[in-house]
């Protein structure tokens, strides 16, 4: 039973080992090479990306019987004891245990005398910000005035918690979290060397469970092992750390994409026998959600990454860009509120069930009323309503009605502002056209002008996408040609009709609402008032009371 744990067998024994920490080792590196080694050094990072390997590796390259460098022989007796754990003159303390600050003045009270075996004293402070406030007190003069034969090595994962005066005494070192790709890596040449057998998907699943951390993923890939007897497969890595399978998943989204309630409980209820993570699956399914949204945006990007372009592709073609934002933000919000559900099971079901709820209305229906699902067809495509989808519509009924606009004089402010919101435009080329004021109109061409506050949105390429965008919905030729604004005129915007068209509403709902009998009964009984600026305007006319 001499079976030496992964993390510890693989711990790297020189700073070429070390995976992810490359910023970090070139610091140091430079300082043994150029005899440049500060006094004292602060090591942070979140647990397992090396932080306590870096400095033992740092004790060994100064302790080392061939000299002070960056490659340390290992073969000495200074070497070969920092690795065993045996090397006297390296002392590490637990903060976490010996907080008090009688056990820093115990240490401090041993810093005077001189090294038993090596070169130097090393003090290795792991968790140093759990020391209580006197012992930061004690240790201050010391760690800035060592003697010439000792080094402070400190260690923490919340260095927000240490008191500036001792930052400013070390030179910080800032460990980074590494990347699952790096984590995979190494764990496919850990394998390699144990000649253990897996696949590359099976070794993402852990390195994407560890979260950024060497050593969870070195402790997850023992247990792998352990449960896969002897093996790592992607299903049995899944299975193990109860995490929903990809079917799940796609299953899930091909029933939002088709409103398909009943389909997506179904896969519920499976999930629900498999006493799968709930967290987890939120996790997974918010990971294919951001792939497909890639997807969509830049299809190489996905590619590049080498996810699973095919089922991605088909789940692209499947849901709208704007769905596809709504569900990760249902999902997210979700996460959140998970720990609060009667059971992980019900608010998971319940992300669901809001992402079934909460879509665009079809423009068929009036704002507020139910979207019937019931005849899509399973698997079909939903009739949501896209930008893509509004673009279209707009632009046909500008068609619909270029005839009584080709008939008006394009540059009064209202035939304007109404081709100008129902063009389609969107971005910084909307903005510039709403801001636009229309000047004269003689022919085919229209003068608008732009207020010198405004001057950084004009370009001429934006210009000739509105006037090609306006062009199409009018069914003719239009020529917009930009002329200077001249001083004191007031002419009136698409941006200043939207806002009065608004305020419009507002008042005209605000005397609909004063005027209602049932609102006017309120007011008497209880002497109360209407906010004017508190009422919006609504799309409810002719709701049954």
């Amino acid at each position: 039973m001499s079976y030496l744990a992964l993390a510890r067998k693989w711990r790297p024994r020189s700073f070429d080992e070390v995976v992810g920490q490359e910023h970090v080792v070139s610091v140091l590196a430079s300082a043994l090479d150029n005899d440049r080694v500060h006094h004292a050094f602060l090591f942070t990072g979140t647990r397992g990306v090396g932080k306590t390997t870096l400095a033992r590796l740092l004790a060994k390259a100064v302790n080392c019987e061939r000299g002070v460098s960056s490659s340390p022989c290992g073969t000495c007796t200074a070497c070969q004891g920092v690795d065993e754990g045996r090397f006297l003159d390296l002392l590490e303390v637990d903060a976490a245990s010996r907080t008090r600050v009688d056990d820093t003045r115990e240490i401090l009270d041993n810093v005077q005398y001189t090294p038993t075996q090596g070169r130097c004293k090393i003090y290795l402070i792991d968790e140093v910000h759990m020391l209580s406030g006197h012992s930061f007190n004690a240790l201050l003069k010391t760690l800035e005035e060592p003697p010439g034969h000792v080094k402070f090595l400190l260690a923490t994962t919340d260095p927000q918690k240490l008191p500036a005066t001792i930052l400013s005494r070390c030179l910080q070192l800032n460990l980074r979290v590494l990347h699952p790709d790096q984590i995979t890596g190494q764990l496919e040449k850990i394998l390699k060397a144990e000649n253990i057998a897996y696949d590359v998907a099976g070794l993402g699943v852990l390195a994407r469970a560890a979260s950024g951390s060497m050593r969870d993923a070195l402790s997850l890939l023992d247990q792998g092992i352990a449960f896969g007897g002897g093996g790592i497969t992607v299903d049995e890595m899944r299975d193990m750390l109860g995490m929903i399978e990809t079917r799940f998943v796609e299953e899930i989204l091909r029933g939002l994409a088709a409103g398909d309630g009943p389909a997506v409980l179904e896969v519920c209820n499976r999930m629900s026998s498999r006493a799968l993570d709930y967290m987890t699956a939120l996790d997974d399914l918010l990971l294919v959600l951001h792939d497909i949204s890639l997807y969509q945006t830049m299809p190489t990007a996905l590619a590049a990454k080498g996810g699973d372009t095919g089922l991605v592709a088909d789940l692209a073609g499947l849901m709208s860009p704007e769905d596809i934002q709504l569900y990760y933000q249902i999902g997210l919000i979700s996460k959140r509120d998970l720990p609060l559900a009667p059971s992980p099971a019900t608010g998971f079901e319940m992300a669901l069930l809001r992402m079934l709820a909460f879509r665009p209305d079809t423009p068929e229906k009036p704002s507020g009323a139910p979207v019937d699902r019931t005849d899509n067809p399973k698997g079909s495509r939903p009739k949501t309503t896209s930008a893509a989808a509004l673009q279209h519509h707009d632009a046909v009924d500008l068609k619909a009605t270029a005839s009584p606009l080709e008939a008006r004089d394009l540059s009064q402010p209202e035939v304007w502002a109404d081709l100008v919101m129902g063009s389609g435009l969107s971005g910084i080329t909307r903005e510039l056209a709403m801001n636009l004021s229309p000047c004269r109109f003689s022919g085919q061409t229209l003068e608008v002008s732009l207020v010198d506050s405004l001057g950084h949105l004009f370009s001429p390429s934006r210009l000739e996408v509105i006037e090609k965008n306006i062009a199409e919905g009018l069914g003719r030729t239009l020529r917009l040609k930009r002329v200077e604004a001249v001083p004191g005129d007031n002419s009136e915007t698409p941006v200043i009709s939207e806002k009065r068209r608004a305020e419009d509403a507002r008042l005209e709902a605000y005397q609909n609402l004063i005027n209602d009998p049932a609102v006017q009964d309120i007011m008497n009984v209880f002497d109360a008032t209407v906010v004017p600026d508190s009422v919006r305007p609504g799309n409810h006319k002719g709701r049954e009371q």
